[in-house]
């Protein structure tokens, strides 16, 4: 009789459809008993009554024969036994009919019956079996453990396949209860057990007893993990982070657990540790800021400004990983447990001399140990370092960068120019310890020096020009030329020609240098002009004749004597009546120095003279003409 198929023909009526199988009483279909007459339902009392019937209709009958009625009896006792059976049966059918039967999708209890081709054969009851490879009862790593006779649990797939067997599936059936525990420890915040099996993107795969779980690498452990090896097939315990039945996700975290028994194991540390206590540490790990310390089951930082007094660049060069180091406790947060560890403080303080090995003024030699934007930092000794300002490094650069007049690792002399011991500060200065080039130069150029320079820059005010000590002096517009406009004589000159100047002042504390170049070979104005006074009569040269007057020339310096100033007579302010060349007697009637002019006029001349010769002849009012007195002035002349 075959297992886990449909009810067989001839099956019992009455039988569980369900169950599929040939009752184990026997029996014939109700086909059958309906064709041969006897009752139309299983269980029912039809045999009894009929034969109750009949011994009724017997006696009626009056039949008194006695082996009738032995033989009656006999029958009667049959078919009672008969009945007896069939209640019996009846019973034992409505007990099966009230025992659960497995539906598809649940979780039944089975028993290997044989193992064979790598398959366990299950009975799972209700005449039905199925089969489940052995891989299934292995876990991640290990060999299966089934043999024959062990009860199972089998989650069932579908009650019948082609070939008439259950579809069963350990596998299945161990997430199935997986999942209810986990749910349960998920709800109570309690931990798990698993072992890591895989690597996957982000992470790793864990088996939780049946359920695949995701394991983060960042929730490996408290620190990254770079070798995960040692980890692997492990049981150990887990946090569940977040699941998700629906979607069948999971995730879980090794790194709660290991905060949790370290924040345990933190706890009694720090109980023990007091801020100031001396105590010995093996470096663990190295960073660009510090280095952590273990002390016993709690890590403490050793930041890198606390390893010594001097400046330390990088960790690694005070300390290494593995090495055992004594430390002071310099602070401890209680609420987050973090401890501070220093080096320095069990070392002398070397500020605490500093005053007294470094007074104000003095100079001394350090070592550029780093530079910035703002200037420079010298090491005068381990653990003492001053700043030297970019103000204070050169006389002469300005505005250029530190590292364009030192360079790190270079020795060079500073000077001790203030020291804040509150703020362990020193100001240090570089150009100190060289001359102020300007109070050089004012000492070796005094004004009226002449000098060669290059023309360093031109600006819409003047000239700078490059001069000894590496400092600049300018020439002003208005000390480039005698007789051109400083707008006009400013573009005769580019950057890099080499001209000649006259200092005309130094200034050390603005420190500022005026030069002049129309000053070179002298003035020739003050020399032209030097005995020349208003009111005098000079001769000068007739240089150029135009429409408003006539340029002349005296001593080298020209001058303009305007058409209104040629004559006294109207009709003779003519300029044409003048030739280039010729020789006239004016009177000087300004003198300017700033625009290096001289005033002149002709008819000016003529009314000092004619006022001369009145005074000195007679008057007008005498009766004598203009005429009489002149001629007799030039006759006095003669």
């Amino acid at each position: 009789m075959a297992r886990g198929r449909g009810r067989a023909r001839g099956a019992c009526h009455g039988c569980d459809e369900r169950l599929k199988t040939r009752c184990r009483n026997g029996g014939d279909s109700p086909r059958r008993r309906r064709r041969s007459g006897k009752w139309r339902r299983a269980g029912s009392a039809q045999p009894a009554l009929f034969h109750f019937e009949h011994a009724r209709n017997s006696r009626k009958t009056g039949g008194d024969n006695r082996q009738a009625r032995e033989t009656e009896a006999k029958e009667t006792q049959s078919h009672m036994a008969q009945n007896t059976s069939m209640e019996e049966f009846e019973a034992l059918l409505n007990e099966s009919l009230e025992m659960d039967t497995p539906t598809e999708g649940s979780v039944v209890k089975g028993k290997v019956i044989a193992i064979e081709a790598g398959q366990a054969i299950i009975d799972v009851g209700y005449k039905m079996e199925g089969r489940v490879d052995l891989k299934e009862f292995a876990s991640p790593g290990e060999a299966p453990d089934i043999s024959v006779g062990d009860e199972v649990e089998v989650y069932l797939r579908s009650p019948e396949n082609a070939r008439g067997e259950a579809v069963l599936s350990r596998e299945m059936a161990r997430r199935e209860a997986a999942w209810d525990r986990l749910e349960k420890a998920y709800a109570d915040d309690a931990r798990v057990e698993g072992a890591i099996f895989g690597r996957v993107k982000g992470g790793f795969t864990v088996d939780l007893g049946g359920a695949v779980a995701f394991l983060p690498g960042s929730q490996v452990d408290v620190r990254p993990v770079r070798d995960a090896g040692p980890l692997m097939g492990l049981k150990q315990p887990f946090q569940i982070l977040k699941m998700d039945r629906r979607r069948g996700n999971i995730v879980v975290s090794r790194r709660a657990i290991l905060e949790e028994s370290r924040a345990e194991q933190r706890a009694e540390v720090i109980a023990k540790l007091k801020e100031g206590d001396a105590v010995d540490g093996v470096v663990k790990n190295i960073t660009e800021y510090g280095a952590f310390v273990d002390l016993g089951g709690v890590d403490g930082l050793l930041h890198v400004t606390d390893m010594a007094w001097r400046r330390v660049n990088h960790p690694s060069e005070i300390v290494s990983i593995g090495e055992t180091v004594k430390v002071q406790v310099i602070k401890i947060n209680k609420e987050t447990h973090r401890i501070s560890l220093g080096m320095k403080q069990l070392q002398e303080d070397p500020w605490d001399l500093v005053a007294a090995k470094y007074p104000l003024g003095s100079v001394h030699t350090g070592r550029v140990t780093n530079i910035t934007d703002y200037g420079a930092f010298v090491e005068l000794e381990p653990g003492v370092e001053g700043l030297v300002h970019v103000s204070e490094m050169s006389w002469t650069k300005k505005n250029v960068h530190p590292g364009k007049i030192v360079s790190t690792s270079q020795e060079v002399e500073v000077m001790v120019l203030e020291i804040d011991q509150a703020k362990r500060r020193v100001s240090l200065g570089l150009k100190q310890t060289m001359r102020n080039p300007w109070e050089v130069f004012a000492e070796t150029h005094p004004p009226g020096t002449e000098v060669e320079g290059e023309v360093k820059n031109i600006t819409e005010f003047g000239l700078f020009v490059g001069l000894p000590g590496d400092i600049d002096g300018m020439v002003h517009l208005s000390d480039l030329s005698w007789d051109q406009r400083g707008e006009e004589a400013i573009q005769e000159y580019r950057k890099g020609d080499v001209v000649q100047a006259v200092v005309q002042e130094v200034d050390t504390e603005k420190e500022r240098i005026s030069l002049s170049i129309k000053a070179v070979g002298g003035d020739k104005f003050t020399e032209a002009v030097g005995g020349v006074k208003r009111g005098s009569v000079i001769t000068v040269v007739v240089t150029a004749i135009e429409d408003g007057g006539i340029e002349v020339e005296y001593e080298g310096m020209k001058s303009f004597i305007r058409r209104s100033d040629l004559s006294r007579d109207r009709s003779e302010q003519r300029p044409d009546r003048f030739s280039v060349g010729d020789k006239v007697d004016v009177r000087v009637t300004n003198v300017d120095p700033k625009t290096r002019r001289l005033g002149l006029s002709i008819k000016a001349r003529e009314i000092a003279e004619e006022k001369e010769a009145v005074e000195q002849y007679g008057s007008s009012d005498s009766g004598a003409s203009l005429g009489d007195i002149l001629g007799a002035a030039l006759k006095g002349d003669d």
